[in-house]
């Protein structure tokens, strides 16, 4: 494994590979929007060796249908009860993939200032992943980057349905891409 050394907060992960493919979501509402994991959804997540949920889960069973699949670390939403928190799901959370630091926290605060606030909330953090807004964003600002999947299965006012896809290899972000679902 190609760890950096752990400070306070930060969970290894434990993976081997140099290459390791993440499926990152968030608001999926259950059940009002997601029933069972969409077809389009598991699609993405057999090849999954992590899943993010970056909140707003709403109900546990979707996080043990998610495990089903791969590891799962996930913080808890705004609408979360407290049977999401009770599996396990955090405020926030705090990871190293295979050398690479990740931050997550479901509402991220307002688009003015995001970046700077996000890197303040996650100095050691290479990436944050965030959700709340159902808005699929990435920005990038030298060496930190921050990245909200959008929602699969609330659109609200987007045009698509979107996920997630993250690569790390050899400790560094070599994927990050918003993907439109059908």
């Amino acid at each position: 494994m190609n760890a950096m050394p752990l400070s306070s907060g930060w969970k290894e992960s434990g993976w081997n590979d140099e290459l390791v493919r993440i499926v990152v979501l968030s608001d999926t509402h259950a059940p009002r929007f997601w029933k069972r994991c969409p077809p389009a959804v598991a699609e993405h997540l057999l090849t999954a060796e992590v899943i993010l949920h970056a909140g707003d889960v709403c109900v546990a069973s979707v996080l043990e249908e998610l495990a089903a699949y791969a590891p799962v670390h996930a913080v808890v939403g705004n609408n979360d009860g407290p049977d999401v928190a009770a599996w396990g799901a955090t405020e926030t959370a705090e990871l190293d993939l295979t050398g690479l630091r990740v931050g997550m926290i479901h509402d991220a605060g307002p688009k003015k200032g995001l970046l700077a606030r996000l890197r303040h909330r996650f100095p050691g953090a290479a990436l944050v992943v965030f959700g709340h807004s159902h808005i699929p964003l990435q920005a990038i600002d030298g060496n930190f980057r921050i990245f909200n999947p959008g929602s699969p299965t609330d659109k609200r006012r987007q045009p698509h349905r979107t996920l997630g896809v993250l690569e790390i290899e050899d400790g560094h972000l070599s994927r990050a891409e918003i993907v439109t679902l059908p």
